[in-house]
């Protein structure tokens, strides 16, 4: 589970409710194996054909293609192929990711996302920093598609861990995958006074609890008890300078907490003056959010709406019958 799964759930879950048929197809639907550097993403083995047989069959009015992985490949071959529109989303700085994991230079992999995105009618968004960079890389087809937050359940007034209790102050923290694209360690290294919470796991947490051990490493939480981690911190930090959202800052927002990070696209679209702080120091970031008012921090918040978001998301597709209503999606 991570911010592009539950983004992706949670549309399909608003589209449902409002009446729209939604066939999705999934590596679990597959026989599959761990991606290599990163094995809780599992890579579908579909058998020649498989992709374009279920979407033949199922008749969809909108194709949308989530992922650039096995099955993204195989949907947009079916799309080219047969001349059907689609809408593709760049959800991953998915360059910065296998670059970091590889060594290899960035610039040889925006040479396949260039490629992959290139026929879609359009390519969905969700900030406009994250829009610029897809223009620099000659991808101008771009369709803003934000994110949203379930406000009955990420409130300033849920409860805080029980772990919370024997903390120092100020309460410092971090809710996400431990893993290397996240730069966790900027956080972890910093020096400013209080307590750092780790609320998340990954292939880095044994590594990262080893060599911090004065952090609180709390596993996963979700649901109430994660917002009550957000609700019960002084500060949420955000150490990740290649994410293209950052789904958790919203939710930290809406439960009170500001947010500290670095200026880098995602926090830069995000985060006012009012709910948080940006510095290259993320120190000097934690230091400032820290005066920031929780009221406006969960006013603030609470505009983040998966209605809207899926809105945004609905107006995005390219009909495969221009005329038609957009009523579903693949």
């Amino acid at each position: 589970m991570n911010g592009v799964v539950r983004t992706l759930t949670t549309t399909c879950d608003v589209l449902r409710a409002q009446g729209h048929e939604i066939l999705t197809i999934s590596p679990d639907q597959f026989a599959s194996f761990p991606c290599p550097t990163y094995p809780e993403i599992r890579l579908a083995l579909a058998a020649p054909g498989a992709v374009a047989q279920s979407l033949r069959a199922f008749a969809p009015d909108a194709i949308h293609i989530a992922t650039e992985g096995p099955l993204g490949l195989a949907a947009r071959r079916y799309c080219v192929d047969s001349g059907t529109r689609f809408t593709t989303a760049y959800h991953t700085q998915f360059p910065d990711y296998v670059a970091q994991r590889t060594r290899l230079p960035a610039a040889w992999f925006w040479r396949y996302i260039r490629w992959f995105h290139a026929p879609a009618q359009r390519i969905l968004v969700a900030t406009e920093s994250i829009a610029d960079e897809l223009r620099a890389h000659g991808l101008d087809q771009l369709h803003g598609w934000s994110r949203g937050v379930d406000l009955a359940c990420f409130t300033p007034d849920a409860p805080p861990p029980p772990e919370f209790a024997a903390l120092e102050g100020p309460i410092q923290l971090y809710v996400g995958r431990v893993a290397p694209e996240k730069n966790l360690e900027a956080f972890l290294a910093g020096t400013y006074p209080g307590s750092k919470v780790v609320v998340g796991d990954g292939p880095a947490l044994e590594t990262l609890r080893a060599r911090y051990p004065h952090a609180h490493f709390l596993g996963r939480r979700s649901g109430r008890a994660l917002a009550g981690c957000y609700a019960g911190a002084d500060v949420f930090v955000f150490p990740s300078r290649t994410d293209t959202f950052g789904l958790v800052m919203i939710e930290a927002l809406a439960c009170g907490t500001p947010v500290a990070a670095f200026p880098v696209p995602g926090p830069r679209d995000i985060v006012t003056d009012a709910v948080g702080a940006l510095a290259d120091n993320l120190d000097r970031a934690i230091s400032a959010a820290l005066f920031c008012d929780r009221r406006d921090c969960a006013r603030y918040g609470a505009s983040f709406s998966w209605e809207a978001a899926t809105a945004q998301f609905l107006a995005g597709l390219a009909p495969l019958d221009q005329s038609a209503d957009q009523s579903a999606t693949a």
